[in-house]
């Protein structure tokens, strides 16, 4: 072991010790982390994978494991010291592929006998086809639409010539984009054929975050269906009309399954408020919004995707939509569930199909059928990422998580009447588990200033006290449209803070999801609105229990999270002793003009500042409350972040340092709207505790 080693090993053993049964930054960043999941096809195994943080290395490995489908037999198959990832069964179960350093290889089901077909090491996915002889890669291509090639004379210039929108996206300025290769395997070696999207500018899968799960291929090999949004600049910014397109591999050709033949695009308005956008569904014919996420069904008579209505709104209800291939006929078939399709599979018979999506802060396994007859499969304060049908047709393969643990696999066998027995499959945390006492977590119902109701949940800190006074926090959310639901995350982790010795309430406030369509679609044009109010109530109903410390309140948020901390900052009535915001939006004014997918300020900001002055979201904004400002604040910001630009939280720091106000940045050059390297993470964890306890403990 190295010097460094083991003067970090030190550390952390110091830490250990100081802190016992308590979760600790390196105990949480040292967790395994499971990805992707698949099931051979006899069903008698499944590969998936886990990802290792090595916080001294400050990198994380992923590699490859197999169980048997009672959960025996665990066997780790990466033995190198490159990552291997999305695994998938060949020759019936008999090899497994995989991806390592953008090259395909296949090994046998033990690890042994490892084959590379693909060496140049530019591959970022794959999907063989069903009889296992054809393949589609995604691979990157030069993108020509929004910046200049470089100048061939001034090879070391690196300034960037940009003629239209759609230069930069999430971490990156966009200079290559995905697109799709039919390939094939010949002589045990990968061969490219063809670009399926030749010529065209358009990315597939989706970015910033689409992956093979937006493509598919038809149970007879001669189609390919994939997801692409066909528009570039402007056009590209402020839409999020994406569809599913049918490639047929022996003629080439190319039909789109959302538009119908003869579809024209409209003109759209760059600059359109909310209150011009055509908000109603009058649209669902072309299905105007997001369709992602194609499956056909095990016959290839029909296919499924993910489906909104509505172009420009990204958190729109993603519903379920099966289409008939015979007569492209369609229906939704999830419409009496009011919240999201998260993750979806079919099942043998053609009719069922499983989901997983959100309701009352719970993500669920629900099943449908193809007249939209939508029942639950569970039940319990969990979160389930993932389902898929096993090869028997009888039981389903998911990953489970909640605030007290991280993902783990289990299999569901439903039983008729009964609801379904659920067996766990890994317990690839198990040691440092058992050793933890996690904090207790309760549902709290809390009344709105509008008279409704909204879902908190309040975690205590482990062995809490009820005849002691505790410093509390308010958990802001971030989306703005995303649920708190029962998830477990390696930076906003609840049961960090509680080990801490903090009490936080989190809640469910108007915007989020699983409580029907009105109250998502509350914060809408008004984030100073409703929704901050619910945060107020929220953290006023909790002081009332006499293990509150009213006197010891911090409030605490990332993105949209971040924008609330802002915004409370100035409107919190001396609630609050100490704030802290990671990648918030401090100027809404700045944020319009910043960012790059321009359909998430037209339609959440409902307009442009310009054209709008009066806007409340505008004329509301955090940065105009600066001179309220009384409250001691901390501003975290990467400055990789693009949606969020770290001029904002770099802003946000000034205007209190110039104010008078204690304050502190942590910026981080290398990381973008989330922090991924573990000791920026760990760091992340420290700076976040020693700012709290300095304000809010005795």
């Amino acid at each position: 072991m190295t010097t460094a080693a083991l003067a970090w090993a030190a550390v952390a053993a110091s830490t250990t010790m100081a802190q016992n049964d308590l979760l600790t930054p390196e105990k949480l960043w040292s967790m395994n982390r499971i990805g992707s999941q698949v099931a051979s096809p006899d069903g008698k195994h499944i590969a998936y994978t886990v990802s290792t943080p090595d916080i001294q290395a400050n990198k994380i490995k992923t590699g490859i494991c197999l169980i048997e489908a009672n959960g025996n037999g665990r066997q780790m198959l990466t033995t190198g010291k490159d990552s291997e990832s999305q695994p998938a069964f060949l020759h019936g179960g008999k090899r497994i592929a995989y991806l390592s350093k953008g090259n395909l290889w296949t090994m046998a089901i033990d690890g042994t006998d490892r084959t590379q077909l693909y060496d140049k090491g530019d591959l970022e996915g794959f999907l063989f086809s069903p009889d296992g002889t054809k393949v589609v890669v995604i691979r990157q291509i030069p993108a020509t639409s929004s910046i200049q090639p470089k100048e061939e004379d001034l090879p070391l210039a690196t300034g960037l010539v940009i003629d239209d929108m759609n230069y930069k996206h999430w971490d990156q300025y966009v200079q290559t984009i995905p697109h799709i290769f039919l390939a094939s395997v010949e002589n045990g070696k990968l061969n490219i054929q063809k670009d399926i999207l030749e010529g065209e500018p358009f990315e597939c899968p989706v970015l910033p975050f689409g992956g093979s799960e937006q493509l598919c291929w038809s149970p007879d090999g001669k189609s390919i269906a994939y997801t692409s949004r066909k528009k570039t600049g402007v056009q590209y910014a402020i839409s999020t009309d994406s569809d599913i397109y049918l490639y047929d591999i022996t003629d080439g050709s190319t039909t789109n399954l959302c538009k119908p033949a003869g579809y024209q695009e409209p003109e759209a308005d760059a600059m359109k408020s909310l209150s011009q956008q055509d908000k109603n569904l009058s649209q669902t014919d072309i299905h105007a919004g997001y369709d992602q996420d194609p499956q056909f069904s095990p016959d290839g008579t029909k296919i499924a995707w993910k489906s909104m209505a509505r172009d420009g709104y990204e958190s729109d209800r993603m519903r379920l939509c099966v289409m008939d291939l015979k007569d492209r006929s369609y229906k939704y078939v999830t419409e009496t569930f009011e919240s999201n399709v998260d993750n979806f599979t079919w099942a043998p018979d053609n009719k069922t199909l499983y989901f997983t999506g959100v309701w009352k802060a719970r993500t669920m396994v629900y099943e449908t059928n193809l007249k939209g007859a939508v029942k639950s499969i569970t039940v319990g304060d969990y979160d389930y990422g993932s389902v898929q049908v096993m090869p028997n047709g009888r039981q389903l393969l998911v990953n489970r998580h909640s605030i007290c643990a991280p993902d783990d696999l289990y299999m569901i066998t439903p039983v008729k009447k009964k609801g379904a027995v659920l067996t766990q499959l890994t317990q690839e945390n198990k040691e440092t588990l058992s050793a933890l006492t996690m904090g207790e977590v309760k549902e709290r119902w809390v009344t709105t200033t509008d008279g409704k109701k909204e879902l908190c949940w309040v975690i205590y800190p482990p062995h809490f006290d009820a005849s002691k006074k505790y410093p509390t926090l308010l958990y802001c959310q971030g989306g703005p449209q995303s649920p708190v639901s029962q998830f477990w995350s390696f930076r906003w982790n609840f049961q960090i803070m509680a080990a801490n010795g903090y009490i936080i309430i989190a809640p469910n406030r108007h915007g989020l999801p699983g409580f029907g369509m009105e109250w998502l679609e509350g914060i809408s044009g008004d984030y100073s609105g409703q929704c901050m109010r619910d945060y107020l109530s929220a953290i006023d109903d909790i002081v009332r229990e006499p293990y509150v410390d009213k006197d010891r309140l911090g409030c605490v948020g990332a993105s949209f999270g971040g924008y609330s901390v802002y915004w409370l900052a100035g409107n919190h009535d001396k609630r609050f002793k100490a704030f802290i915001a990671h990648d918030g939006i401090f100027n809404t004014t700045q944020q319009y003009y910043e960012t790059e997918e321009m359909w998430f300020p037209n339609w959440d900001l409902g307009g442009t500042p310009d054209r709008e002055g009066t806007n409340k979201v505008f004329t509301e904004s955090p940065h105009l409350y600066v001179d309220r400002w009384d409250t001691p604040i901390l501003c975290i910001h990467g400055e990789k972040d693009y949606r969020i630009l770290h001029s904002q939280g770099q802003s946000a720091f000034s205007a209190a340092r110039m104010h008078g106000i204690p304050a502190q940045l942590l910026l981080y050059p290398d990381e973008n709207h989330w922090v991924l390297k573990p000791q920026n993470g760990i760091l992340w964890q420290r700076t976040f505790f020693r700012w709290l306890d300095r304000w809010l403990k005795k």
